[in-house]
């Protein structure tokens, strides 16, 4: 099955409200490409670097996402762009980011990143970590960055009833945001959770937004 095939395959069996980010992480362009002329424009990358490559290598009208862990010296790089920052799990990262942002004369959109998994190798906020920053003075300065919802990864493992509780707990931390901080806010509604693996149990959990890779592009290519 091509590239093109198995995206509208995932399309065709989610929810109209939930977004697929094709994960193109280690890809190369022509990967991309057969998605792009296949119609589709939303991709995710983990490495500033390869993004900005991909960027101004690849088509303008693509969507892209940074999904992975980010460094705040290298918000620089993608600043410019960049259509959602999916993890962003410090204060001083988002300060980075509001900074460059205004730099570009732009808002930048950005999900809080929670910490749901029973792995130490994860990052993200708590929940009362994360109030902790939106209550602070510094986070109300910010005016180059918009909150849209939530991001979390579960722990790797078959077990899918400790997947499923990890899911229903993000789901928990986004609706007591939702209700205790962003009621009024209509842009805070995402919850980017679900890979390969386990994004059809991330929609039956409530996740607006899956990312998925290998399903997609096949096993990554650790040599890129």
């Amino acid at each position: 099955m091509s590239i093109p095939q198995k995206i509208k395959e995932i399309v065709n069996s989610i929810p109209q409200n939930v977004k697929l980010v094709a994960v193109s992480k280690t890809k190369p362009n022509e990967d991309i490409m057969e998605a792009y002329e296949g119609g589709y424009r939303i991709f995710g990358e983990n490495k500033p670097q390869e993004l900005t490559r991909k960027y101004n290598e690849l088509p303008k009208d693509i969507e892209w996402h940074m999904i992975g862990h980010l460094q705040s010296n290298k918000v620089k790089y993608i600043a410019s762009f960049v259509s959602l920052i999916h993890a962003v799990d410090s204060i001083k990262l988002l300060k980075e980011i509001n900074k460059q942002a205004q730099k570009n004369n732009r808002i930048i959109d950005c999900l809080f990143q929670f910490h749901i998994a029973d792995e130490q190798t994860k990052f993200g906020f708590s929940l009362p970590e994360a109030e902790e920053v939106i209550n602070s003075e510094t986070f109300k300065g910010f005016e180059n960055i918009r909150i849209t919802g939530v991001m979390g990864m579960a722990t790797f493992t078959d077990n899918e009833d400790q997947i499923k509780k990890e899911f229903q707990n993000l789901k928990f931390i986004f609706d007591q945001l939702k209700t205790k901080h962003f009621q009024d806010i209509n842009e805070f509604k995402e919850i980017s959770m679900g890979m390969s693996g386990d994004y059809r149990l991330a929609i039956e959990e409530g996740s607006t937004m899956v990312r998925v890779g290998s399903t997609i592009f096949g096993a990554r290519n650790y040599t890129v």
